[in-house]
């Protein structure tokens, strides 16, 4: 059975300064893009089998300029949709909510449209397992002709991991944030799923 790769996309302006990118399409930095060509080598070695990526444009340049083919754009792996709180850091938000914690708070509804034209309408935890459930409901089945990559964003990558290790959303908490234009490999092992590794440069 192959493992599941988890690849962060590079460095953004948003992800630079700690702002909260969910659905706004923000471009990978000069340092982004080095950096998701530097995974190529690495990624070559592993001939995944099947890739899919969020539609977003910093996921879909991130696979090309790390050589990964055939990219199957998948709207289930789209960030967060921060709502109103799009574009903020976590700072700013503590301005107004003190002691906020996105994992145990969640978000507030947004509104206000970005430059797709959609509003930010904002999501709770529970909504972004579910589509990280159904990606790996037909991520799952491909793993046994070998490796599958996916191309997806931090918090994403987190709940899609322990939703892998069958633990609830809320245990995303425990994961360290994946750095830009890192790899987390998971896996089964003995029959259970486990992290074979994180946040890997």
């Amino acid at each position: 059975m192959g493992e599941l790769i988890v690849v962060r996309h590079g460095q953004t302006e948003w992800s630079l300064s700690g702002r909260h990118a969910g659905r706004t399409d923000v471009a990978l930095t000069d340092a982004g893009e080095a950096t998701a060509r530097a995974l190529a080598p690495r990624l070559a070695l592993r001939r995944p089998v099947a890739v899919f990526s969020s539609p977003l444009s910093r996921a879909m340049r991130t696979a090309e300029l790390a050589g990964l083919a055939g990219v199957t754009p998948d709207p289930d792996l789209v960030e967060w949709d921060y709502g109103g709180y799009e574009g903020l850091t976590a700072e700013q938000i503590r301005q107004t909510r003190p002691g906020w914690d996105l994992w145990r708070d969640g978000v507030l509804p947004g509104g206000t449209a970005h430059p797709g034209g959609t509003a930010h309408t904002g999501e709770q935890l529970q909504q972004v397992a579910a589509r990280t459930d159904a990606a790996l409901d037909r991520i799952r089945p491909l793993l046994e002709a070998g490796d599958v990559a996916v191309v997806a964003h931090g918090h994403l990558a987190r709940v899609l991991t322990v939703r892998w290790l069958g633990l609830d959303a809320s245990a995303a908490r425990l994961l360290g944030h994946p750095a830009p234009g890192t790899l987390g490999f998971l896996a089964v092992e003995h029959g259970q799923p486990v992290i074979s590794a994180w946040n890997v440069p």
